[in-house]
């Protein structure tokens, strides 16, 4: 299957970064959106276009700015003067990646619209309702060190990610290896490995991964942990469950197992419940979201194989 080459690819181009290369791909295989969030320079919209450039679908780029329309992203109908008629213009999220530049840099009602199109795989304009392109996937990225002009996404908007990773700094060996690729103008060039129907077919197959009744109440039980913790207002909801499982279904299948094990939805589990809680005023203040997903992981009991 063509995913061991995107994944090879992947990281071959991103260096030292094989755990976020593996996330990446286990979102893509769950159907599920992908949020980028670390510091300028490290490589995050380097990833989203190697990752689409690996497929060959087509792919859209849009950087958002506090001046960006929502008929900018999904179209509009404008009227045509010489057939007197209303015509649709499709807008560039209608393509088979979007890599969304800096989410967090356009107004909340642009913002929304990403809403529909996300999650219903549809937008609507002018009463008329369009399909997505099949698959339909989005990759944004935001920096979280600036605060000046951005406009920070709701929590309805983070939970249309399946996953949020913070990408990191590479260590000093892969960071000296970029350079001297760099230096020798090396990198290499990076070309579609995979088709649209390989990758169709690979999202059919995870969903057929099974899930039995003990590492699925391990699941639940940390879903419900995050409603319960002292420090969350807001827990994880039904479709955050739903995305755990997804996304644990996908991690096994990459990992060549047609069952989960407690260390899928464990590896899984701080990327996808992180960016669904909503912490109290003083729980913001003692700890952040991935101290609590790590005392929940550290807590919750993992069922034994018999």
């Amino acid at each position: 299957m063509g995913m061991e080459q995107v994944i090879k690819q992947l990281n071959e181009v991103y260096l030292g970064k094989e755990d976020v290369v593996r996330l990446c791909c286990t979102a893509l295989l769950a159907e599920g959106h992908i949020l980028l969030e670390d510091v300028p320079g490290t490589g995050k919209t380097l990833l989203a276009k190697t990752i689409a450039a690996s497929f060959d679908g087509v792919f859209s780029r849009i950087q958002f700015t506090a001046d960006l329309l929502p008929s900018d992203v999904i179209g509009a109908d404008y009227f045509n003067m010489q057939t007197q008629t209303f015509d649709h213009r499709q807008g560039p999220i209608f393509a088979n990646i979007v890599l969304i530049d800096e989410i967090n840099r356009a107004v909340p009602r642009t913002q929304s619209a990403l809403l529909e199109a996300m999650e219903e795989r549809q937008v609507s304009i002018g009463g008329e309702t369009y399909p997505m392109p099949k698959p339909f996937f989005v990759i944004a990225t935001q920096n979280p060190i600036e605060s000046a002009g951005t406009f920070p996404l709701p929590d309805a908007q983070l939970d249309r990610f399946l996953i949020s990773i913070p990408v990191g700094y590479p260590d000093v060996a892969e960071e000296r290896e970029l350079l001297l690729q760099v230096m020798r103008q090396t990198r290499k060039t990076v070309e579609a490995v995979a088709t649209l129907n390989e990758l169709r077919r690979a999202q059919e197959e995870v969903k057929q991964v099974s899930i039995q009744d003990d590492v699925l109440d391990y699941l639940l039980g940390l879903v419900h942990a995050t409603r319960e913790h002292a420090s969350v207002e807001v827990g994880v909801s039904p479709r955050g469950a739903i995305a755990l499982m997804r996304a644990s279904q996908s991690y096994a299948y990459l990992n060549d197992r047609l069952y989960v094990i407690p260390e899928d939805v464990k590896a899984v589990a701080p990327y996808v419940l992180s960016h669904r809680l909503t912490l109290t005023l003083e729980g913001g203040i003692k700890s952040t979201k991935q101290d609590i997903i790590r005392y929940i992981l550290d807590t919750v009991s993992v069922p034994v194989e018999s």
